[in-house]
């Protein structure tokens, strides 16, 4: 091949669609939130005998009056549990799959990321505000400041230490070695994500029959609140840390299956689950 072929394939390779990155974004926020929500706190409410009432796009109602005070314990922190769950089985995928198409990578990488923020955040969230699910997880334990500043210092150290920690090396193939492309890079492939993920679960949670203090306290504060670190600290990463391996970096082209399939899952996640779906006991 040509030196000008080779550097056509080099930027074809490292190129970054926008589209397209959003699309995979906007797959993994949603798929994410339908873990928390559905089977995190949907699974724990049937296996600890309650009855669901509804699966919204920002919570999950269940009838807990057949459950044991362990069994609703148990149901408010599934859905972060659920959310590391997910993030082992990205990560071990990633970790696993060297030979993968990139856009999978990609995927992959956010699913890992945005599960370990959301289910890290949580834990902050509830400690520092004293409501949301890990609030419901210590509710009634004393001295009750205590356990608030526990869940707040765990919460901070899982959230903006060992997180990053372990996601953001597993981003270095798409960010080259090169600065400040690599700086821009970083900033293409989480920024924008992070924008439209969060605009996905507003655009449904406006639907939801609570009204805005829900959207504010449950899509605002898991997406937006949550994902923050995304908006600010791979950047800084790629400035600090150059480990990329040689070559040029991995790329995400232009897709339309991705971008189509995103579309499908996106209209079921607003449409369906915005206004809720409800079963028998609702």
């Amino acid at each position: 091949m040509s030196e000008a072929g080779e550097g056509a394939a080099a930027s074809s390779l490292a190129a970054l669609d926008a589209w397209t990155v959003a699309a995979i974004a906007v797959l993994a926020y949603l798929v994410s939130n339908l873990v928390h929500e559905g089977l995190g706190h949907g699974g724990a409410c049937l296996l600890g005998g309650g009855q669901p009432r509804v699966l919204n796009a920002v919570f999950f109602d269940c009838d807990t009056s057949p459950m044991s005070e362990r069994g609703v314990r148990w149901m408010a922190a599934a859905g972060s549990l659920a959310n590391v769950a997910l993030a082992i089985v990205a990560g071990g995928v990633l970790r696993r799959g060297p030979e993968m198409g990139s856009r999978l990578r990609f995927l992959l990488w956010l699913l890992l990321a945005v599960n370990l923020l959301q289910a890290f955040g949580y834990l902050l969230f509830s400690g520092l505000g004293g409501f949301g699910d890990w609030a419901a997880v210590i509710e009634g334990a004393r001295p009750a400041l205590v356990f608030r500043l526990g869940l707040t210092l765990l919460g901070g150290w899982l959230y903006f230490d060992l997180a990053p920690r372990v996601f953001m090396p597993l981003l270095e193939p798409f960010l080259g070695q090169a600065r400040p492309a690599r700086v821009e890079r970083a900033r293409r492939l989480t920024l924008l994500p992070y924008l439209v993920g969060g605009l996905a679960y507003l655009a449904a949670g406006l639907l939801n029959p609570y009204g805005m203090k829900l959207v504010l306290l449950s899509a605002a504060a898991a997406s937006f609140g949550g994902t923050s670190l995304l908006a600010w600290y791979p950047p800084l990463w790629a400035r600090l840390t150059r480990t990329s391996p040689p070559g040029a970096p991995l790329g995400v082209a232009r897709s339309r299956a991705w971008i189509l399939a995103t579309l499908v899952l996106l209209t079921f996640f607003v449409a369906v689950l915005g206004p809720g779906i409800h079963f028998g006991g609702g």
